[in-house]
């Protein structure tokens, strides 16, 4: 790993400031990490108040580090929304500031070409001048106005596969069929609460009791899923669906990031047999390893969310290599 980076990286001192004011809302008494809620969720659609579906309206703002602004990716290259929404991305390291932001700094000059921002706090308070939550991605900005109109990070993908399917690519896969939509809503709240979110429930518990429970679920949700994927090729039989999506981007980052980081240290993703045959063949599909970065995976959660990493070390592994390894379960982007 080069060490010429053109990222500003925080201070030691700026850092802890910005770890503790980045969750110190979002604990409760009992130490456990508690996501805060969506500002801007008005959905897309053709409904009255509703954000219009158009092209060439809108900018994706995602880190490549963020599993959920990752997932965006992914459907945006199997959909092919990519030449609809444009995409802008931020630095995965963190700018210098005692709180939660995220920076242009990987854009000629530190702006975003299209819209002009250093910082992605500007956008939001572009919005709301009040915002003072965690400035969070995936934000859509609305071209016309500059401003954040949605960072709901949880139905964002649900509006790609329906409400822009007019803008889909010819062939393009159906990732939310109309016959399994009740059971993805039900799993991927599953996987939103014990996996997605369960992964930074360990990762930033604020007592012991909070991180055990935390650890207990994340492995149990993975001990079952092992199970479901062991006569299945995906979440859903034969079907790649919004749910693999989901998982997929947590599984992607456990080994690099989650399994030392966030302490959850039980297993590695490459001792589940059928979960990690499961991951290569998914990232040796289309959409996904194009838009995997485990550099910019690493260096965010170890500069940004580990505290007391004085010299700002990196972990040169794990070995990235494993991940070509042919898997049994390969599938087609349309």
């Amino acid at each position: 790993m080069s060490d010429d980076r053109t990222a500003v990286q925080p201070k030691t001192g700026e850092a802890e400031k910005q770890f503790k004011a980045l969750f110190s809302k979002e604990t409760n008494a009992q130490g456990e990490f508690v996501r805060q809620p969506v500002r801007f969720a008005t959905p897309f659609c053709t409904s009255k108040n509703a954000l219009p579906v158009e092209k060439d309206r809108y900018r994706l703002i995602v880190s490549r580090a963020c599993p959920w602004a990752h997932r965006q990716l992914i459907v945006f290259r199997l959909l092919g929304l990519e030449n609809v929404i444009s995409i802008g991305v931020v630095d995965p390291v963190r700018p210098p500031k005692p709180y939660s932001d995220w920076a242009f700094t990987l854009d000629p000059n530190g702006k975003d070409p299209v819209l002009g921002a250093r910082y992605l706090s500007d956008l939001y308070r572009a919005a709301d001048p009040t915002y003072d939550d965690r400035f969070t991605v995936p934000a859509i900005v609305d071209l016309e106005t500059g401003k954040v109109v949605n960072n709901d990070y949880f139905n964002l993908t649900y509006y790609w596969e329906t409400e822009f399917r007019p803008f889909h690519r010819e062939g393009a896969p159906d990732l939310f069929p109309q016959d399994l939509r009740d059971d993805i809503h039900a799993l991927n709240d599953i996987i939103f609460r014990d996996i997605n979110n369960g992964v930074y429930r360990a990762g930033f518990a604020a007592s012991q009791s909070a991180y055990e429970r935390a650890y207990d679920t994340v492995f149990a949700r993975l001990d079952e899923l092992e199970k479901r994927l062991a006569n299945n090729r995906f979440l859903f039989g034969e079907r790649l669906t919004d749910s693999d999506i989901r998982l997929w981007v947590t599984l992607a980052r456990f080994d690099a990031a989650y399994y030392n980081a966030f302490r959850l240290n039980r297993n590695r993703l490459v001792d589940f047999p059928h979960l990690w045959d499961y991951a290569r063949s998914l990232y040796q599909s289309p959409g996904f390893g194009e838009t995997t970065d485990f550099d910019a995976i690493k260096r965010h959660y170890h500069l940004c969310c580990v505290p007391g990493n004085e010299y700002k070390l990196v972990p040169k592994g794990p070995d990235l290599s494993v991940w070509d390894v042919p898997g049994t379960r390969r599938v087609r982007a349309g």
